[in-house]
């Protein structure tokens, strides 16, 4: 682990995009990501589309340049299959490379990255630490060199936004949480919430 930085008490938010081509789905992350909940910007973590899967490439980049116009954007790679984030062979450091260079071919700039399902090892971290992406894939962590830690989720931070806070937040939650009205409702009072409590953390 690098050296830990110290943050003074602020926040960051990011979505999982697991199913960007999904229409639902893809129509309450933009209402969201326009309406800026608590006065954060909603860092999108996309997966790129999987043709093996009939995922159309045209509209998932008219989407990712949509979202990646408005804040930070950043890489979600699901090892496997769009329905599958860990990996189950192959080389896990190789396929970041891939998708982080197909992604800079098509004019995108990921910055951040957090591996699906949560993986990682020492090749992936090594890779990143190359391709200058931020690892949001650590959990419950201070933040440190090239490491911004993901914090909390949906529940997590309904529960702590009315107690105590720890200075450094990385709240997160996924697109098909916004399809579920409830939910919906509890990642907006959260971040409305949390938006009264940090200010926002100035992504790389």
């Amino acid at each position: 682990m690098r050296d830990s930085v110290p943050t003074p008490p602020a926040a960051i938010v990011s979505c999982h995009l697991e199913q960007p081509l999904r229409d639902d789905a893809w129509e309450r992350f933009d209402e969201l990501q326009r309406s800026r909940p608590g006065g954060f910007d909603v860092i999108a973590l996309m997966r790129p589309p999987d043709a093996a899967f009939g995922e159309d490439e045209e509209r998932w980049l008219d989407r990712a340049r949509t979202a990646s116009s408005r804040a930070p954007f950043g890489l979600h790679t699901h090892w496997t299959s769009p329905t599958h984030a860990r990996p189950t062979g192959g080389d896990p450091a190789a396929r970041v490379r891939r998708e982080a260079e197909w992604m800079r071919a098509q004019g995108l700039e990921p910055r951040l990255f957090c591996g699906g399902g949560w993986y990682t090892d020492d090749n992936v971290r090594r890779t990143l630490r190359e391709l200058d992406l931020v690892d949001c894939t650590v959990r419950d962590a201070e933040p440190s060199d090239g490491v911004l830690p993901t914090t909390h989720s949906v529940g997590q931070l309904a529960r702590a936004v009315l107690g105590p806070l720890p200075a450094y937040v990385h709240a997160y939650f996924h697109d098909y949480d916004l399809v579920d009205p409830l939910r919906r409702i509890a990642v907006i009072a959260g971040l409305r919430l949390l938006g009264r409590r940090r200010p926002q953390l100035s992504a790389p």
